[in-house]
């Protein structure tokens, strides 16, 4: 048996830069590919300091959800990548900017590189049931 699989694409978040979807929907599941600072606008990496970074994720981010028909209430797991752990603290702080309790489950993995030299990437999976 085929489970249906929906694409899931928004103009207000980064176009994906190869052979993937943003986010694809399996029954009530929404699976978000990782998010990079990229400006959905220029699809140029976002500059400045970490924080600035990692807010434009989250705004990518975002704007994935609502194209998926969720909210970040909806966020059940996510991952995030850094290529230094030195911006743990910051991500932290802008994740709870973004999410309310109960929070969702996370990973936080140290990487040696990101797509287009990028410092932080992240991905979620949401629940819309």
């Amino acid at each position: 048996m085929s489970i249906a699989r929906q694409a899931i694409h928004t103009d207000q978040a980064p176009k994906a830069i190869g052979p993937y979807s943003q986010a694809v929907r399996v029954g009530d599941t929404v699976y978000m590919a990782g998010q990079i600072p990229l400006d959905p606008a220029t699809m140029q990496m976002v500059e400045g300091d970490f924080e600035k970074e990692a807010t434009r994720v989250f705004e990518n981010i975002k704007a994935v959800i609502a194209a998926s028909g969720g909210t970040f209430a909806n966020v059940v797991k996510v991952t995030i990548f850094l290529t230094d752990f030195a911006n743990f603290a910051k991500v932290n702080e802008l994740m709870a900017k973004y999410f309310s309790e109960p929070y969702p489950a996370r990973s936080t993995v140290a990487v040696a590189a990101l797509p287009r030299n990028a410092r932080v990437e992240i991905e979620c999976t949401l629940h819309l049931g």
